[in-house]
């Protein structure tokens, strides 16, 4: 739970993001920092004090070591482009022990993966027990992208709306804890920052030219991110919708969302296996005196 030693934080974010009904995106300020009251320097500083985030990671992935836990965490990260995807993998995610973390970049589907339904390549690459598992774009391409480019018949799209709520129910109550986040940056911000990729020689192998014709369906995008919300928003997997404008905010705030997620787990660390006073009267024989 969010307390009052966190610098910037006056409310809950995982209540204040939340996707609700009657939720509009519209309605949300891409420049806004909801629940949080701080500067961008105290959004820093709470980025930076990430030992409560890199505990709870470590007893996740001890308890799975023992064998003792099911439980998991997987992160899935939906955007515009640009919005700050990677950010959140370096910055927030990139805070804790690699070994603990599952990362995959979903890409256009291989010949393979069509083959299958949508789900298939998406299920391969949940987190293992004792992981926290990020996904860089997800099945949510298949609702947006599918919709918007009209890469599927309308009604295999609205069959995907209640595979995926199965789907999530079912990794859910396996005992993987869903953290689905969607990074909302202005159409004006998005610009800004794809100008800066071509205006720096070292951002140039960011840039796609296709950025640009995927903006001129930015109002397409929008209203297939607002029906994704309407029909994949659960009481088991809820989507949490992070205003980043402001980088620093984006990041702190999923960094919240991730420490919630593993509050609400609570993994303990595991008993020993071994008689730990014979352990250390072994050791201590080893010792010099």
């Amino acid at each position: 739970m969010t307390t009052a030693d966190d610098t910037g934080w006056i409310g809950d974010p995982a209540i204040a993001l939340r996707v609700e009904e009657g939720f509009d995106l519209a309605a949300v300020d891409p420049d806004s920092t909801p629940a949080y009251d701080g500067s961008k320097a105290d959004g820093v500083a709470d980025l930076a004090d990430d030992s409560r985030l890199d505990e709870l990671q470590e007893r996740l992935y001890a308890a799975s070591r023992s064998q003792a836990t099911d439980q998991a965490v997987l992160l899935v990260l939906q955007a515009m482009d640009s919005a700050g995807k990677g950010g959140i993998v370096r910055h927030v995610v990139g805070s804790v022990d690699p070994q603990g973390v599952m990362l995959t970049a979903f890409k256009k589907p291989t010949p393979e993966e069509l083959a299958h339904d949508f789900l298939w390549r998406i299920e391969r690459r949940l987190p293992q027990p004792g992981f926290i598992g990020v996904f860089d774009r997800s099945h949510y391409e298949d609702v947006l992208v599918g919709r918007v480019r009209a890469l599927a018949p309308a009604e295999e799209i609205e069959r995907r709306y209640d595979a995926i709520n199965d789907f999530e129910a079912r990794v859910v109550e396996s005992g993987t804890r869903i953290v689905k986040v969607m990074l909302h940056i202005s159409y004006a911000e998005q610009g800004a920052r794809l100008m800066e990729r071509l205006d720096r020689p070292d951002k140039h192998w960011k840039y796609n030219p296709g950025d640009v014709d995927e903006r001129a369906l930015w109002p397409d995008y929008m209203a297939a991110y607002q029906t994704v919300f309407e029909r994949t928003s659960t009481a088991a997997a809820p989507w949490y919708v992070v205003p980043a404008n402001r980088k620093w905010y984006a990041r702190v705030a999923v960094q919240r969302l991730l420490v919630e997620a593993l509050e609400t787990l609570d993994p303990r660390w595991p008993a020993a296996t071994f008689d730990v006073e014979r352990e250390k009267e072994r050791l201590a024989a080893t010792m010099p005196a």
